[in-house]
């Protein structure tokens, strides 16, 4: 199996525009190859919404970005009924939820009432409004945007929500070679140059197509057994780890075993792979598991965080 070449040149057009964060433009391309939601969390100025933005760009979708703010209301994303006075019904209008690709920016400024509200649309591809169900687009994802919880006016995500997310991505900063990079890039498009316009868009048909082809990619048992392994040891920490037994509070769900095959299949399928390898679930886990667990008190106490728990949990699983 072949990567589609459009994939292939969507990614090279995503590294024009970002420098570095080779890590990054990966999950995005798994998300959208997986039709899988996508957390990227950073402090700002690390191009998060850029990037989305570009993959966006690159795909010929309905596009659709959504500030999140303190104020916002959950009918302000899903859409409300209307009354029509002069035909005595009431009409469902439409909000800005109702496009294919999302992008949710600073999500964790909204209060917890409008985060809910994303819930059925997450997992259902619906919405429903005074009981009536409206389905979304079948290409429908949702790339979120977060700052970190010790910023001031966030508030965190429920479990609920995090467990519908395929990936959390953590960014970190650019090192100085990087950063003069996008400097120098920078001060080239203030003068009209450096255009780095994508001649040819995926259309949605392609996209929906390579993910029938990545639902396609096989997957042994013995590499089937590892993932579950990997997952049942976040609720059974002692059995790998004894000095850790008590170190996570709520292990993942069965979501997280789903959501790291779909994740390590897209990674397969991105080189060029009809199958899945080890490898590629070792370079998924810690971002389809960083949100799916929650550290205990007795870990925090010992400065570890989830990061530190995947880890140990990788390292103490043999890979088959």
């Amino acid at each position: 199996m072949q990567t589609q070449p459009e994939f292939l040149t969507l990614r090279r057009h995503l590294e024009q525009i970002i420098v570095g964060q080779s890590r990054l433009l990966d999950r995005l391309m798994i998300a959208l190859l997986t039709g899988g939601h996508i957390l990227l969390e950073s402090p700002p100025g690390l191009a998060k919404t850029t990037a989305v933005k570009a993959l966006a760009n690159g795909v010929h979708a309905h596009f659709q970005r959504i500030q999140f703010t303190p104020d916002l209301m959950p009918a302000d994303i899903t859409g409300s009924d209307i009354f029509n006075p002069k035909t005595s019904a009431f009409r469902f209008l439409e909000g800005p939820l109702f496009h294919e690709i999302i992008l949710a920016d600073e999500i964790n400024r909204a209060p917890p009432k409008v985060q809910s509200a994303l819930l059925e649309a997450m997992e259902e591809r619906q919405v429903t409004i005074s009981g009536q169900s409206h389905a979304l687009p079948e290409l429908f994802i949702v790339m979120a945007t977060q700052n970190p919880l010790e910023q001031s006016g966030t508030y965190p995500l429920p479990e609920a929500q995090l467990d519908r997310f395929l990936l959390h991505v953590v960014l970190d900063y650019p090192d100085e070679k990087e950063e003069l990079q996008i400097l120098d890039r920078d001060r080239r498009s203030h003068f009209g140059e450096d255009r780095d316009d994508l001649d040819t868009r995926l259309s949605p048909a392609t996209v929906l197509t390579a993910r029938r082809e990545v639902a396609e990619v096989h997957i042994e048992e013995a590499v089937k057994r590892y993932v579950v392994s990997i997952v049942n040891a976040t609720r059974n920490l002692g059995k790998w780890l004894p000095d850790w037994q008590d170190a996570i509070r709520f292990g993942a769900s069965p979501r997280a075993t789903l959501a790291m095959v779909r994740a390590a299949s897209a990674h397969a399928y991105l080189q060029g792979r009809e199958y899945v390898i080890p490898d590629d679930i070792i370079d998924v886990a810690g971002d389809v598991l960083r949100h799916r667990i929650i550290p205990s008190f007795n870990a925090k106490s010992k400065r570890l965080g989830s990061d530190d728990l995947i880890k140990g949990i990788m390292d103490a699983i043999p890979v088959p």
